[in-house]
């Protein structure tokens, strides 16, 4: 059975986006079936894979709304071993939709839960607030993983964030843990940012992961072109950077894939 992890971060800007759709090129990269699921009303991710958002009919909001299979939402991308279901500017009002619903907070788990075994993983790309899009995605996953930019204000609104885990772990998901804190747009030239690295391995401890995310223009650049850094560069620090945390994940959950023969040094 497929790992089931959220991006999530209310705070903008901090790379969500851009880790959500590298992290789930490098895992497809590396032979893992991936899902990537676009919960984010602005999405982002499904126009950074190249898909033009206003040309999708079934989106995650008719997933969730409309009671569209999950199954039959599901793009392919440029990637082998990578598919997507997109998001709509539609589920901007999902929110509002989903109040007078029947476990409001487990549509999502329900929708995705017969997806489990076609995946290795399943990466969610949450919207940068804690509403109920964020409750659903948080409930139906596995772990959580924390982008945090290494910039002034780091830590600022992480509290809530982790009381919304907190709570969503008491009342929803008590299985649900954080796979790690990533630390991105890191910049070696500066002192700002082994400071920030520093302040955030202090809060988080062992939960921060070894791969840095480096600032990078190719990796900046990448979504403009609808593609992951893998395919716009894979020379480039970025793209070999996300390989790398891509690679973490990997053994902290070898568990998960006892027989798999890929490398993952």
């Amino acid at each position: 059975m497929g790992k089931v992890i959220s991006i999530a971060n209310q705070k903008g800007g901090v790379g969500k986006t851009t880790s959500a759709i590298n992290l789930a090129a490098s895992l497809a990269a590396i032979e893992h079936p991936t899902l990537l699921i676009d919960v984010d009303p602005q999405s982002n991710t499904t126009s950074g894979l190249g898909i033009e958002p206003k040309t999708v009919t079934n989106s995650i909001y008719e997933v969730m709304i409309g009671g569209v299979n999950a199954g039959d939402a599901i793009r392919e991308t440029e990637l082998p071993y990578l598919d997507l279901i997109p998001s709509h500017i539609n589920l901007v009002g999902a929110e509002i939709e989903m109040v007078d619903r029947n476990q409001r907070e487990r549509i999502l788990t329900h929708a995705i839960e017969s997806l489990r075994d076609k995946y290795d993983f399943i990466i969610i790309d949450c919207p940068p607030s804690l509403g109920l899009l964020t409750i659903n995605s948080l409930t139906s996953s596995d772990s959580v993983l924390i982008p945090v930019q290494c910039e002034y204000f780091a830590l600022e609104g992480l509290g809530q964030l982790l009381n919304t885990i907190k709570i969503v772990r008491q009342h929803l998901n008590p299985e649900l843990d954080i796979e790690g804190v990533l630390l991105t747009m890191y910049d070696t030239r500066t002192r700002l940012s082994n400071q920030v690295a520093d302040e955030v391995k202090r809060y988080f401890e062992d939960k921060v992961f070894k791969s840095v995310i480096s600032r990078n223009i190719r990796l900046a650049e990448a979504p403009s072109f609808g593609k992951p850094a893998l395919l716009y560069d894979a020379t480039s620090v970025g793209s070999k950077n996300y390989l790398s945390l891509a690679r973490e994940i990997i053994r902290r959950n070898k568990k998960l894939f006892k027989d798999s023969t890929v490398l993952t040094n």
